[in-house]
């Protein structure tokens, strides 16, 4: 159980950044806010050092590509959880396909180094101050981010493939 709830925790938030919070939810009983791209560093720098939240343990940075919706095609999200307090808490920050750029939290989490590197190498999401920002998994010659949804997942040039069998009509 934890120590401290949802509402408190976003309450707290909205004291210092509400300007920045641009919406939340609970799904699954997770916080989970949208964040200003240009504040995330803050805002995580905050929470980890705040006195009452203490998000000391970064989980996860990942990235998404939504390639419908307008200047929001990339996400950054952000898992962090508060050891003392028992608490989860997820973060979202939109960026434009145009310039996926976000500031690195390596020198908050330094957990976050081989995080950022997988989200580039996948996805091409540019976190401005990382010590090592290169790929970390696929080959170096790659020009291209293997998991955005610009690319078919099947050859449609294909002719010897009938839909039928794979209940397409």
């Amino acid at each position: 159980m934890s120590a401290i709830s949802n509402e408190q925790v976003l309450k707290r938030l909205n004291e210092f950044f509400e300007a920045d919070i641009l919406s939340n939810e609970e799904p699954f009983g997770l916080l989970t806010l949208e964040i200003t791209p240009s504040k995330s560093y803050e805002i995580i720098e905050w929470l980890k050092n705040d006195t009452v939240l203490q998000c000391d343990f970064l989980t996860n940075i990942a990235a998404i590509h939504y390639p419908k919706d307008t200047n929001r095609e990339m996400v950054v999200v952000y898992q962090l959880h508060s050891w003392r307090n028992n608490f989860r808490l997820r973060l979202k920050a939109f960026l434009p396909i145009s310039n996926p750029s976000i500031a690195t939290i390596v020198p908050i989490y330094n957990g976050a180094n081989w995080m950022e590197r997988e989200s580039y190498d996948f996805f091409g999401v540019n976190f401005t101050g990382h010590p090592d920002l290169r790929r970390i998994l696929n080959e170096d010659s790659m020009d291209y981010f293997p998991m955005r949804k610009e690319f078919h997942l099947e050859d449609e040039t294909r002719e010897d493939k009938d839909d039928r069998f794979f209940g397409r009509f």
